[in-house]
């Protein structure tokens, strides 16, 4: 994996650059469509790629480990071939799904125990084998076992936490760099700095991680219910201390004008379920604003639900559709959000690029937030 920074911005620590790896190029800042369970919801792969042009997929090792399972996975090739996606893909370590089990879940130096959502089974998640779980699926970048602890979390468990984290991460590579990939295709290791709101934890943290060297770095346990603005105060904290030549890749976030701000703070990566998990409630990102169209305005409205990404279909005809739960209208809804997610992500690359991108993010902000 290699990593060229083509351009910083002048006023902000906004980045363009090309993150390389052995399933292609990566144009950065980017988001990436969140395919929890080998699947992206309500969009096929063949849309992906030509009408959302996702150049980079998740998908999520607790769900993936548990259905279909690390057998089928295995026999099918890995998951690129399984699902019939030959673009770059990244699986995060099955960590935050774990400790969000609660009740059904103990923690350990050596570990996790936790039963599964599914049938109570019970499972061990430990650095070792979740490393080895990630050489099964075959993801492109894999991501270390952490805590991501919850929000709001006392300093004392945020501190404990953070320091077993660390020492996860040092099993994490010891394992990681004494196998190898399965399926022909290099893989690569991010650690996740953690250290919940608390500025010496998250400097600690990310001085930690930056002296690992890894190909890219991770920030974790941020977008978990705390005020945006002290994601954004972390985010900058964590920027100014990974190192330059690494992508960034900030977990979970967000909202557009999250991904905005913190593209402004120096961050590379994104991914998040919103795009999707809203649009099957009939919340729709548009170039010119946001829509609820489950609302009666648009019973009557067949202009474009949004003429630069999905013209071929009316407000009123998506309404209908989300009214009556046909599982097109999750589809139709679902793509448009993408699309809007990555043709953002790709304008604030080009604004980068261009020098403008501090003007234009103020006029984009009034225009993508304002309700319609």
């Amino acid at each position: 994996m290699n990593f060229n920074l083509l351009k910083t911005d002048t006023h902000t620590h906004a980045r363009a650059g090309v993150l390389q790896t052995g399933r292609g190029p990566i144009e950065t800042p980017i988001f990436m469509p969140v395919g929890t369970q080998a699947t992206v919801k309500n969009v096929n792969q063949q849309q992906l790629k030509t009408d959302v042009n996702a150049q980079i997929i998740l998908a999520n090792t607790y769900h993936v480990y548990l259905r279909p399972g690390l057998e089928v996975i295995n026999k099918a090739g890995g998951i690129h071939q399984f699902m019939n996606w030959d673009r770059p893909m990244l699986t995060d370590s099955g960590g935050f799904q774990v400790f969000s089990l609660n009740d059904i879940r103990k923690i350990s130096e050596q570990g996790v125990e936790f039963k599964s959502h599914l049938d109570g089974s019970k499972h061990q998640f430990t650095p070792e084998n979740v490393m080895d779980i990630q050489r099964t699926i075959g993801a492109d970048i894999v991501m270390a076992f952490d805590e991501c602890t919850p929000y709001p979390c006392e300093y004392d468990y945020a501190k404990r936490s953070m320091h077993m984290t660390h020492r996860w991460l040092k099993r994490c590579i010891e394992q990681f760099d004494k196998t190898e990939p399965l399926y022909g295709v290099e893989q690569n290791l991010f650690p996740i700095v953690q250290g919940s709101v608390y500025k010496d934890l998250r400097k600690q943290s990310a001085e930690f991680i930056a002296e690992q060297n890894r190909e890219g770095n991770a920030i974790g346990g941020l977008s978990v219910g705390e005020p945006a603005e002290d994601m954004y105060e972390m985010t900058e904290l964590v920027c100014g201390i990974l190192p330059k030549d690494k992508p960034r890749y900030l977990m979970g976030v967000g909202t557009p004008q999250n991904i905005l701000e913190c593209i402004a703070l120096g961050i590379d990566m994104f991914d998040c379920v919103m795009p999707t998990r809203n649009a099957r409630h009939g919340f729709i990102f548009t170039s010119q604003g946001i829509i609820n169209i489950k609302n009666k305005k648009w019973q009557f409205d067949y202009s474009p639900l949004d003429k630069p990404f999905t013209p071929e279909y009316s407000k009123a005809y998506l309404r209908h559709l989300i009214h009556t739960g046909e599982n097109l209208g999750a589809q139709i809804a679902s793509k448009q959000n993408l699309m809007f997610y990555l043709w953002l992500v790709k304008e604030a690359r080009k604004h980068i690029i261009e020098g403008d991108f501090a003007t234009w993010k103020t006029q984009i902000l009034k225009q993508i937030t304002t309700r319609l």
